[in-house]
């Protein structure tokens, strides 16, 4: 798929898991956090939806619980030598806070400007 971006019930639809499913695994994988938009509907990425395949086949191929499925897939990252995402959304609205970051800094280069 050309998608950048997928609702999660395109997602409920391409993986065949539930979408009280996926928000459930959201609040115990940490790996799987994907973003929002202003209205808070969640945007899956591919890599969202690569990732809930991991857990859908440790969980129900596998036969993992889900914190054996938890420890292999923080395992699987350690391995590959990749940075584990941080959960950025625990903080608030990551775009509200960017945009108070850039409205300071605007100001701040106003004073400045002022200045010279």
């Amino acid at each position: 798929m050309n998608k950048k971006y997928f609702t999660i019930s395109e997602v409920s639809n391409i993986t065949e898991i539930p979408s009280h499913t996926l928000r459930y695994w959201e609040s115990e994988f940490k790996l799987l956090r994907p973003m929002r938009r202003e209205s808070g509907q969640r945007r899956y990425t591919q890599h969202d939806i690569h990732t809930i395949e991991k857990i859908k086949v440790l969980l129900y191929e596998k036969k993992y619980s889900i914190a054996g499925a938890k420890k292999q897939l923080m395992k699987e990252k350690r391995q590959t030598g990749s940075q584990i995402e941080m959960d950025l959304n625990s903080a608030g609205n990551i775009t509200d806070e960017l945009k108070s970051v850039k409205e300071s800094l605007l100001e701040i280069k106003k004073i400045l400007s002022e200045e010279i």
